[in-house]
């Protein structure tokens, strides 16, 4: 299934009118991610999109490949030593000026790369971050986009019943989470789900239960995981699952590059009291964010207003992680990466509106205990939202 021409041309026009009203002359994309939305491929090479003008594709291998899938005009890398002089011949206008101004993803370019290009490029090429030009291009979802996002949807609610059908006492979290996996893989899961953050990686999701749900890890979210490794320090570990501890399902595959992120809480047997108060507070703070989900709401203010709730009902400190390991958003765009604009955080004052795809994940940790909560993503459309997460909601009882 290839992207459909006509959503490569509106993706690169709307970069290449923000180009304009910034200034710049031109952008070279350098991320596969980043590639295949504005080409249609992830072959090894560069994107180089003018701010007027046809972009062209560089690419190193596979070129034969490229051709067959990329809308954008596909030529050979060639020497890379050579590559500034290519750019300057292929793109007078943008090379016009005495100091052309050229951006590029600085969040993911890596230095070595940058340092390459300055020392390619004319000497008097000014540099500027294109991440935010690249990443608020992708905010928002065309109807394409959506449609692979609610398959994923319906996959991640098929793994979910699975599992719960599955799940029993003395089974591991590994057997559990590879019992998702597989189900997953079987109905056209990619089998990886990117992350832009630096040094971030997540795989599948994170199944855990009781304690080992509750261990802080590296990775950026309110539930790390044990992990099998300190190599892999995140999601599922070895331990057995118990009767009467949480067991949290922070899960989401991968359809056509599209991501979905949604988490059940299950408990074979009735969960703790408190543990219930914990959860029932979650979906409160769901309820009231979605209240809010309409164009205009201001993201960071859907933050706030979950922390006061957090607070008001005493669980302040296990909110979205505990004591220093506590993350600090309540929510995040979602794509062709987990962690996409909008952050629903502080200092992220984007309006919301119609086409941004965001997932609300209200969770509580109790260290030693476990993790409860519960995860939506949700489409903002003309009048509100619409959510895109199928799967049942409260506690599911094995």
């Amino acid at each position: 299934m290839s992207v459909p021409q006509h959503e490569i041309q509106d993706r690169i026009a709307r970069l290449q009118h923000k180009c304009v009203e910034q200034g710049i002359d031109g952008c070279l994309i350098t991320q596969n991610v980043d590639l295949y939305y504005f080409t249609g491929s992830m072959q090894t090479g560069y994107a180089f999109i003018p701010a007027q003008g046809e972009p062209v594709y560089f690419v190193r291998r596979s070129l034969t490949r490229a051709a067959q899938e990329s809308h954008v005009r596909v030529e050979p890398l060639g020497s890379f030593r050579q590559f500034g002089e290519t750019l300057a011949a292929h793109f007078p206008h943008a090379f016009a000026s005495t100091r052309p101004v050229l951006a590029t993803e600085f969040d993911v370019l890596p230095v070595q790369l940058y340092q390459r290009f300055v020392e390619l490029l004319p000497p008097s090429t000014q540099w500027v971050d294109g991440s935010m030009l690249v990443r608020e291009t992708r905010m928002v979802k065309s109807a394409y986009e959506v449609a692979a996002i609610r398959k994923a949807a319906q996959l991640a609610d098929a793994a979910l019943e699975d599992a719960a059908s599955y799940i029993c006492e003395g089974m591991t979290e590994l057997e559990l989470m590879s019992r998702i996996e597989y189900t997953f893989r079987m109905q056209g899961h990619h089998g990886i789900m990117r992350m832009r953050g630096y040094n971030q990686e997540i795989i599948t999701g994170m199944v855990g239960s009781g304690a080992a749900a509750a261990e802080p890890s590296y990775f950026d979210g309110p539930a790390g995981g044990r992990g099998l490794s300190a190599a892999v320090p995140q999601s599922s570990s070895r331990k057995p699952i118990a009767a009467g501890e949480p067991i949290l399902l922070d899960i989401g595959c991968n359809i056509e590059g599209y991501v979905i992120d949604q988490t059940r809480t299950l408990c074979i047997g009735k969960l703790d009291a408190a543990l219930q108060t914990a959860y029932n507070l979650s979906e409160a703070i769901i309820r009231r964010t979605e209240e809010q989900l309409k164009p205009g709401t201001i993201a960071e203010t859907l933050y706030f207003q979950a922390l006061e709730m957090a607070k008001e009902g005493g669980l302040e400190a296990h909110f979205m992680g505990f004591a220093a390991d506590q993350v600090k958003f309540l929510g995040h765009g979602i794509g062709l990466e987990i962690d996409e604009l909008p952050v629903l955080a502080r200092g992220f004052a984007y309006p919301l509106q119609p086409g941004m795809v965001i997932a609300v994940e209200p969770k509580f940790t109790f260290p030693g205990r476990g993790v409860v909560g519960i995860e939506n993503s949700y489409l903002i459309t003309d009048t509100g939202f619409e959510k895109l997460t199928i799967s049942r909601e409260g506690i599911i009882t094995i």
